[in-house]
């Protein structure tokens, strides 16, 4: 084992990640950087200590405390597998609109570069009980004899990811999941100390820095590509996504002064199992969600007369239904999602004057009032609060 000085050595590097933030001369930039490391290291803890292969576990992944661009209809389970294994998931559905598993190779973080996906599969395809439970298996091949729900893992697999999105937080039941490796010893062996300083050394010295460097990559990227201001519609197909995982997303950069906001409009699908727009910071974490309006999905948006979604974004109340919180942050980005939808628009995006905000917007716009927004807002941190995250 090495000692604790020379862990804390292999983090130093990561400070210079800041050069390549939006406005590295920020002393809220360095603070929320730094805070972004000291969250990185709380999440890799999980992700590494939390179990193995042999013995795995779902760990809390992306939710209201890991940040790094985690949807906030959504909370993920991640389990390390071994794509040699056989695995036995077994769970309640619960009635999010959405659920699923992902297989992949190298979770975000755990190289400087995004790992990839190997597959998508929706609960929904699985055969279930009338209660909601389920059981199924993962391996190479289909064990002999076995007739019940069996998915293909791919030989490069070392994690199964589950996610799921809820509309109505609180008020809809979570899936709820376990998981065995079925030709593994049943008990877990305590970690050597060789084990320890291996995952240690990855944590300060890899994934705390990893994870800080795609995210702002994925934030400079979508500015280089010039879509700030102005949405671009993409499906992400490199990390996993297709057929499996019929999503498409609209992504901008939102830069914006003090005195400014932007105004969002958009079609909406005739068919929309599923949608949403959030609003992330510079850094690629999702602005706080349980406390502040900073996303919507399909059932918290108002959709205006006209069959139409308009929102603002904007660093104060505009009285707006539909409004987008900030969180403070002059720049940013907007992610949306349309899931199974029949179609997908690209919202518009318009930059205006806080103060002409009433000239730009129709007359019918979706308003609310000072106790309407008290008790949406009530709403929103309760519902949050219920879902499982841990």
């Amino acid at each position: 084992m090495r000692n604790w000085a020379d862990y804390a050595d292999l983090l130093k590097p990561a400070a210079e990640l800041l050069a390549r933030t939006h406005s590295p001369d920020s002393e809220a930039m360095k603070a929320q950087l730094w805070r972004q490391f000291a969250m990185n290291l709380s999440q890799g803890y999980f992700l590494l200590f939390q179990s193995t292969p042999d013995h795995p576990e779902f760990a809390p992944f992306e939710n209201s405390v890991f940040l790094a661009q985690p949807n906030p209809d959504a909370v993920y389970y991640y389990a390390p597998v071994d794509g040699n294994g056989t695995y036995r998931v077994t769970g309640e559905r619960g009635n999010a609109p959405v659920a699923g598993f992902a297989l992949g190779n190298r979770i975000i973080g755990m190289d400087p570069l995004p790992g990839k996906g190997l597959g998508n599969h929706d609960f929904d395809d699985l055969e279930i009980d009338a209660d909601g439970r389920f059981e199924v298996i993962f391996s190479c091949e289909r064990p002999v004899g076995y007739r019940g729900n069996w998915l293909k893992l791919p030989e490069e697999t070392d994690f199964i990811l589950v996610r799921q999105f809820s509309y109505d937080w609180g008020n809809e039941r979570d899936v709820r999941l376990a998981i065995e490796r079925l030709d593994a010893p049943p008990i877990r062996p305590a970690l050597t100390p060789a084990q320890v300083d291996a995952k240690l050394a990855h944590l300060f010295g890899g994934y705390a820095r990893n994870l800080s460097q795609i995210s702002i990559g994925a934030v400079a990227r979508c500015a280089e590509q010039g879509f700030v201001n102005r949405f671009n519609l993409t499906s992400f197909q490199e990390l996993g996504n297709g057929k499996d995982w019929p999503q498409a997303y609209w992504e901008t950069v939102f830069d914006i002064a003090e005195d400014e906001a932007l105004i969002i409009e958009s079609e909406l699908p005739e068919q929309r199992p599923y949608w949403n727009i959030q609003v992330i910071d510079g850094l690629w974490n999702q602005v706080d969600y349980v406390y502040r309006q900073s996303s919507l999905n399909g059932l918290q948006a108002t959709v205006d007369a006209d069959g139409k979604f308009r929102a603002v974004l904007a660093h104060r109340d505009p009285g707006v239904a539909n409004w987008l919180d900030t969180g403070g942050n002059l720049y940013g980005m907007l992610i949306g999602r349309w899931y199974r939808c029949s179609g997908h628009p690209t919202p518009s995006v318009t930059r205006v004057k806080f103060a002409d905000l009433d000239r730009h917007l129709p007359e019918g716009v979706a308003r609310i009032g000072g106790d309407e927004r008290a008790e949406a807002l009530r709403r929103r941190r309760i519902g949050s609060q219920l879902r499982r995250k841990w």
